[in-house]
């Protein structure tokens, strides 16, 4: 048995040399980057007026996110039994390699093929925050979140390789655990919300038009009768837990916190966590409009609270978020290997030893 570390060095490469040597690679990057100084430009024109890079950051490292999520399980889902249909597996199990370094080499092989893709929108993401208005901390925390959530789709998809017998199944099962991550979490936050509601009691107060004082009268307006009505409000703070779930928000809520001069956050990332931020306020059950009030009508109640007031009084959730993919992730690969590691007591059905 060789050292650990060596093992698994020994194994990335050889993916990597194998991933290099077609032009496919190459013309996806070649794409990426096409697509990405596009949508950089047509950024900069849209917000060329404010001159602060915060919106063009926060879009291009979710574009990053976008596509690395969608080609990440193309890379890494079939990493595994790709091989054993080749029947090049079973060889580089019979060497000194061990199953754990074969199917962690296989995961940062995959990994780091995926960081191509920001490594290549480095330039446009340098040219943003040189325009000035992306603090060091969102640039620092936005891309840790990004790595850390391209590994965890790397793992998921070289995980399930190693558990699904056959590679369109596993590519197919990545894609569906990125996509209920990424999409099922939205329907069901909306579902959730929409299946537990609450009854909110709206009380209107209106002048009667014949009596509406005039111009420098100081005779009080009559008011007519209060209008009563109620309706059924959905309960979003009580299932938005669920989109903590969700790589988006998560990058969102890591990376924003900064907002302009009238409380309202300056980029991309502030204005998602400020949604989902939003979602955890429970609905006013009492609602009061009394156009008498004053003679000058508004709204009896309390004043709207800003879009920072509304962030600091909220709780973050990126933490849980990113918490519960690693342990998907981690869990998928510890499975994985259990699955790859011989002596085989039994073999799956349709499985080939070699």
């Amino acid at each position: 048995m060789i050292p650990f570390s060596r093992g698994v060095r020994l194994v990335v490469t050889l993916e990597l040399e194998q991933r290099v040597r077609g032009i496919a690679v190459y013309v996806l990057l070649g794409l990426f980057t096409l697509l990405v100084a596009i949508t950089t430009v047509l950024l900069w024109r849209v917000d060329e007026g404010s001159g602060s890079g915060g919106f063009l950051f926060s879009t291009i490292v979710y574009f990053v996110l976008l596509l690395g999520t969608l080609l990440a399980p193309a890379l890494s889902g079939a990493a595994v039994n790709g091989d054993r249909d080749a029947g090049t597996l079973a060889t580089t199990q019979v060497t000194l390699v061990s199953t754990t370094q074969i199917v962690l080499g296989k995961f940062l092989a995959s990994w780091f093929t995926s960081l191509a893709f920001l490594v290549v929108s480095l330039p446009f993401l340098i040219v943003s925050f040189a325009l000035g208005g992306v603090p060091a901390r969102t640039v620092v925390a936005s891309l840790l979140v990004l790595l850390a959530e391209l590994a965890v789709v790397s793992a998921v998809g070289v995980g399930l390789s190693a558990i699904i017998t056959r590679p369109l199944f596993s590519v197919a099962a990545t894609y569906l655990v990125v996509a209920a991550l990424s999409v099922g979490t939205l329907i069901a936050f909306g579902l959730g919300g929409a299946a537990v509601q609450t009854e909110v009691r709206s009380t209107s107060v209106y002048i009667d038009p014949e009596t509406y004082p005039e111009d420098g009268s100081t005779e009080a307006p009559t008011c007519l009768p209060p209008e009563v009505y109620t309706y059924q409000a959905p309960r979003f703070d009580l299932v938005w837990g669920v989109l903590a779930a969700n790589p988006y928000v998560v990058l969102a809520d890591a990376g924003s916190g900064e907002f302009d001069a009238s409380g309202y956050p300056n980029d991309l990332f502030g204005q998602v966590a400020l949604l989902v931020r939003g979602a955890q306020v429970p609905p006013e059950t009492e609602i009061t409009y009394n156009e008498c009030e004053d003679f000058t009508g508004g709204y009896s109640g309390e004043d709207t609270a800003t879009a920072e007031e509304t962030w600091n009084s909220t709780t973050p959730s990126w933490f849980v978020g990113l918490a519960a993919h690693v342990l998907i992730g981690a869990g998928l690969l510890w499975w994985g290997i259990a699955r790859t590691r011989t002596p085989a007591g039994r073999l799956p059905r349709g499985q080939r030893i070699a």
